[in-house]
C-alpha cells in the first residue's frame, strides 16, 4: 500500500502527556508533521511539545467533554489550518476481580476509553473530512481476547474497536479513512503501574507466549507511524498479533476454561488488591477529575 508523506500534515495526539501518545508525537514531528498534543497534563504537554521538532501546540482538555473536544478542534483549526491525522490514543485502565472493582474506577475505564474516543471522533470529523484525512484509533490485544481481572479494559478496548470498525464503512464515501491500531503489552505507565500489583504480575507471567512478555515501546510506535503512513485500516504494534485475528472466535472458551483454573488457584490473594486506576495517567485522570469537583 502507498505511504502518505508526513512533511506538513497537521497530526492531532490525544493522551499525549507520556507512554505511546508521547512518543508518537515524537516520531510523527520528526517525519515533518506538525502536532496537536491534548491531555489532562498540562506541564508534560507543554514539556513534550518544547522538544518537538515541527511547529507544535498542546491543549489540556478531557477527552470525555464533548464541548471541551469541540473547542479544541476549532482551536486546532485555527492554530494549524486544517487536521489531517487524529489517533485517539487517550487510555485509562484498572484491575482486579469485577465483585469487588470500585465502581467509579471501573465506569471511568469505559468513559475514556470507549465514550472519550467516540467524543474525538465526534469533534474532529468535520475537519478531517475536509482534509480527507485519517482516524486512527488505539484498540488493544484485549479487544481481540477477554482477559479475567481486566473486565472494564477488555469491555472497552472491545467496543472501541467495534465502534470504529463501524465508522469505517460510514465515513470512508467521504475520504476519511479509519484504522485501528492494536497493541500487546508494551513497556508504558499503564503497564508498569498494573504489574506493581503482585498478583496482576503474576497472572501476566503465566500467560502463554508471546503474550507473556513486556514490549519496548519504540518498535511498537514505529509500527503505528508506517500504519499512519499507509492510512492502514489495522495497524499491529507487535508482529504476532495480526494472527491472532485469525484464531480470536476461538478464544473466549479457552480463556474461559484456562482462567478460571487460573482464578481458583490466586483466589486467596485476591482480598485487598487496589481498585482504582492504574498508572501515572490513571492519578492524573483522578486527580484533574477532583479538582474539577471542587
Amino acid at each position: 500500500m502507498s505511504r502518505v508523506g508526513l512533511e506538513g500534515q497537521v497530526a492531532v495526539v490525544t493522551g499525549a502527556a507520556r507512554g505511546v501518545g508521547e512518543l508518537l508525537a515524537r516520531k510523527l514531528s520528526a517525519r515533518g508533521a506538525k502536532v496537536a498534543l491534548v491531555g489532562l497534563e498540562e506541564e508534560a504537554l507543554k514539556e513534550v511539545s518544547g522538544r518537538l521538532h515541527t511547529d507544535s501546540a498542546y491543549w489540556y482538555a478531557d477527552v470525555t467533554d464533548h464541548e471541551a473536544m469541540s473547542r479544541v478542534a476549532r482551536e486546532v483549526k485555527e492554530r494549524f489550518g486544517k487536521a489531517d491525522i487524529v489517533v485517539a490514543n487517550a487510555g485509562v485502565a484498572n484491575g482486579g476481580p469485577f465483585a469487588e472493582s470500585d465502581p467509579e474506577a471501573w465506569r471511568r475505564v469505559i468513559e475514556v476509553n470507549l465514550i472519550g474516543s467516540a467524543v474525538t471522533a465526534r469533534a474532529f470529523l468535520p475537519v478531517l473530512t475536509e482534509s480527507r484525512g485519517y482516524l486512527l484509533q488505539v484498540a488493544s490485544l484485549a479487544a481481540i481476547t477477554p482477559a479475567p481481572m481486566m473486565t472494564a479494559y477488555c469491555a472497552s478496548k472491545a467496543g472501541v474497536e467495534a465502534y470504529a470498525h463501524s465508522l469505517r464503512a460510514e465515513v470512508g464515501h467521504q475520504g476519511v479513512r479509519v484504522g485501528v491500531a492494536y497493541l500487546s503489552w508494551t513497556d508504558t505507565d499503564m503497564v508498569r503501574g498494573a504489574d506493581q500489583d503482585e498478583v496482576m504480575r503474576e497472572l501476566r507471567q503465566r500467560l502463554p507466549w508471546p503474550s507473556n512478555k513486556t514490549y519496548p515501546l519504540g518498535p511498537a510506535v514505529d509500527r503505528i507511524v508506517a500504519g499512519i503512513e499507509r492510512r492502514s485500516a489495522h495497524v499491529y504494534g507487535q508482529w504476532w498479533l495480526r494472527g491472532m485475528q485469525g484464531v480470536r472466535g476461538y478464544l473466549p472458551a479457552l480463556i474461559g476454561t484456562v482462567g478460571q483454573r487460573e482464578m481458583k488457584r490466586f483466589a486467596p490473594r485476591l482480598q485487598g488488591m487496589r481498585t482504582g486506576l492504574v498508572g501515572a495517567g490513571g492519578a492524573a485522570d483522578e486527580e484533574a477529575r477532583a479538582t474539577h469537583r471542587h
